[in-house]
């Protein structure tokens, strides 16, 4: 994992997780509290709401990126940047502060001004803007996004067949375009990965968000810090049957998992609060580094076979490889002596194993590619056990 250096502010798996909290000086953006005109007035709102209650970073919007706002140009943007520039000269306050675009033109003035990174909600669709971040030398938080500047982080929208190739469009999920996606057009030293969390399309569903933040340590696997944004995104609030502004409870519980998950920047408007519930997600977890003279030893986030085969894959290697190392131990309740019987020939046929824990329950242990195979024989035997044996590949996936 590469860690980011950000103005002095260190990004990565050896530092403590970073906030970053938001301001907008964009009249049409949708939440109240954190927008203003006035530099003085936005000023005070970042050191006493943001910085004072902890705060490593400012993120300062020029426009609002709800899709249903037509987009701003970037000569609209430059109009409005000298509000964003008077501000960040009036904070007292210690912070980083970041400008979030889409223009490399924009990114460019705005770091001349005294701005220290960007947030870039389009994903390099500038082709201008690694390159500006590159001779500025300052870090990049890059989202998700097509190649498209009107369209920030409307993943699905990509021509994939096009893009990437037919078959890989034919068989990708959300979770494997939006990885791809933050490839695409390539990564600085010092880009931060952002998934795209939130209805960016009408394409983009809650159960995409979803499926997301289950694989979210996948995205590890592009050894570059991430920055997640969930603060009170409807993924979360419909789990729990909750409207905005009842979702606090269900983003801190998020944000402790999304650090432990590999998450090292965490955009919110809730910043004391959030800030905690990263410290916890931080303190618990378990991701093993040592160094011995200039050789590092970093244990890789495989808690599943497809985080094994991404690793893998990004390496240059066969994922296939995954499927003989990776350990799978299965209990399966409920069958009948003569279905235990019959899966304990099956997986000894495999190089499988199975115990006996009760009458009714046994362990399955074994590689993914022996178990995969166990579980492809016994869809081939009678129904209930050809029922077992593809629910036990749906598993394994």
């Amino acid at each position: 994992m590469n860690s980011v250096d950000a103005a002095g502010l260190g990004i990565g798996d050896e530092y403590p997780p970073r906030i970053m909290g938001v301001l907008n000086v964009s009249e049409e953006s949708p939440y109240d509290p954190s927008v203003f005109d006035d530099p003085g007035e936005a000023a005070r709102y970042v050191d006493e709401e943001l910085i004072d209650e902890g705060a490593d970073i400012v993120d300062i919007g020029l426009e609002s990126a709800n899709k249903r706002f037509d987009v701003l140009s970037a000569e609209e943007e430059l109009e409005r940047l000298h509000v964003a520039c008077e501000t960040i000269e009036s904070v007292s306050g210690d912070a980083i502060f970041s400008i979030e675009t889409r223009y490399a033109a924009v990114a460019d003035e705005a770091l001349s001004r005294g701005f220290d990174m960007v947030n870039d909600i389009c994903g390099f669709a500038d082709p201008e803007m690694p390159a500006v971040c590159e001779e500025h030398d300052v870090a990049v938080a890059k989202m998700a996004s097509p190649p498209d500047l009107e369209r920030p982080g409307a993943v699905e929208e990509t021509d994939w067949a096009a893009r990437k190739s037919p078959d890989w469009a034919a068989t990708a999920d959300y979770a494997d375009q939006v990885f791809e996606a933050l490839k695409q057009n390539g990564l600085t030293d010092k880009t931060i990965v952002d998934p795209a969390f939130g209805g960016w399309s009408e394409a983009q569903t809650l159960d995409d968000d979803r499926e997301m933040f289950r694989r979210l340590r996948e995205f590890r696997a592009l050894e570059r810090p991430m920055l997640v944004s969930i603060n009170r995104k409807n993924f979360l609030g419909e789990l729990a049957g909750r409207e905005t502004e009842q979702r606090l409870p269900v983003s801190l519980a998020a944000t402790a998992m999304a650090v432990e998950r590999g998450a090292h920047v965490i955009r919110t408007h809730d910043v004391a609060e959030t800030r905690d519930a990263a410290l916890i997600g931080k303190a618990f977890t378990e991701r093993a580094s040592t160094t011995a003279g200039e050789v590092t030893i970093s244990q890789l986030d495989v808690n599943s076979t497809r985080e094994f085969r991404t690793q893998l894959r990004e390496r240059g290697i066969d994922p296939a490889v995954a499927d003989d190392w990776q350990t799978q131990l299965l209990e399966i309740d409920g069958l009948a002596p003569a279905e235990s019987d019959r899966l304990a020939v099956i997986a000894d046929d495999h190089g499988a194993i199975v115990r006996r824990v009760t009458d009714r329950k046994q362990l399955l242990m074994g590689s993914t590619a022996a178990v995969s195979t166990v579980a492809a024989d016994l869809a081939a035997e009678n129904a209930r056990l050809s029922d077992i044996g593809e629910k036990l590949s749906g598993v394994l996936r």
